[in-house]
């Protein structure tokens, strides 16, 4: 038996392997093309535009996963029952449950690194992805003011430079047109740029200032500190629920300010505590479709579309299900079904006709 299990584990993880890699190359490629802008828009050399998006790896191996223990087992299971395998086992004297042995194993270990991922990986990739995504935006790593020349940082907002020296620059010029009711111009002698929690802000010094309001008002200073409000304030204020560690997501239950918090923060726990198990589930899923048919000598040749059927069914009302969870009552009565669906699975593939 033990050889038997060893031969159906090592087919199953490669194929698990192979699929693994084509689809997150594939959803790594569309992230990469969906994140252009950052290249076009931001003047992001390559290396940091690559590094920003492998930050989003582990969310997307986190999302394909149950996805892929399935098609694994099922491509590998029906291999094995058009092949006759499966019935040779049978007539041996194993029971679908041992023949099923090798992918639930499977499962079990791809459901503890599933949570290992969604529990402690992701949150802190998401972290760096969120944080990087910034700093390459509105930090001064991608401000790159070009010397006697007219820089355009946003909508209505351009600077005119003379000389630049890292993040020191002489004779500015800017013009703040954003406010349409109060264009801003400035002129300076000097001034450096300073990265805050806001965004970019920049350091002028002796210089002169005139804005034309309802009145013209002009004037000198030998300081002005200006926030250049680059940043995109209302998504960086986004409640960014997939960064915040597990620990202090739990904690964030008692106190989310507001109803929409509250619901997405049971919808990651949901996410990182219950979607790993959907890998058992899915499982038995494929193996008891497969099995029960080809070994009770039924029409086996349905066997795999109802599988997919079945799988696509449970993983749609999870999904749904997740995201409409609005109390920890709720969170607990979806635990418990999903509980009993494994339990009930699990029954049948041991019960013996």
């Amino acid at each position: 038996m033990k050889i038997l299990n060893k031969y159906f584990l090592r087919q199953l993880v490669a194929i698990f392997i192979m699929l693994l890699l084509v689809l997150t190359g594939l959803a790594w490629m569309i992230q990469i093309m969906t994140m252009m802008k950052f290249l076009l828009n931001y003047g992001i050399n390559l290396t940091s535009f690559l590094g920003l998006t492998i930050l989003m790896v582990p969310f997307i191996i986190s999302i394909i996963i149950p996805f892929v223990t399935f098609i694994a087992i099922i491509f590998i299971y029906n291999k094995l029952i058009s092949d006759n395998e499966v019935t040779v086992m049978a007539s041996s004297g194993l029971s679908p449950y041992q023949i099923a042995k090798p992918a639930l194993i499977l499962a079990t270990i791809l459901t503890t690194l599933h949570l290992t991922l969604t529990l402690w990986i992701v949150p802190i990739t998401q972290s760096q992805f969120y944080s990087t995504q910034w700093n390459l935006r509105y930090g001064l790593a991608h401000m790159k003011l070009q010397e006697a020349a007219f820089t355009q940082l946003a909508d209505g907002l351009v600077v005119y430079v003379d000389k630049v020296s890292g993040h020191d620059l002489s004779q500015v010029m800017l013009s703040d047109m954003r406010d349409e009711k109060s264009p801003l111009t400035i002129f300076a002698e000097k001034g450096k740029l300073v990265s805050t929690m806001r965004g970019l802000s920049i350091v002028m010094t002796n210089g002169s200032l005139q804005t034309n309001g309802s009145t013209m008002t002009s004037g000198t200073f030998k300081s002005f500190d200006m926030d250049l409000n680059v940043a995109d304030k209302e998504g960086d204020s986004v409640f960014k629920v997939r960064r915040i560690p597990t620990y202090t997501l739990i904690k964030t239950i008692l106190d989310s300010p507001s109803e929409k918090q509250h619901k997405m923060v049971l919808a990651e726990i949901c996410s990182r505590f219950l979607s790993p198990f959907m890998n058992l589930i899915l499982a038995l899923i494929c193996t008891v479709f497969l099995l029960k048919t080809s070994l009770l000598r039924r029409r086996a040749s349905m066997a795999p579309a109802l599988a997919v059927v079945a799988m696509a069914v449970v993983m749609s009302l999870f999904m749904s299900t997740s995201n409409m969870i609005s109390s920890v009552t709720e969170l607990g009565l979806l635990s418990i079904s999903l509980l009993i669906l494994f339990v009930i699975l699990l029954f049948i593939l041991i019960k013996n006709d």
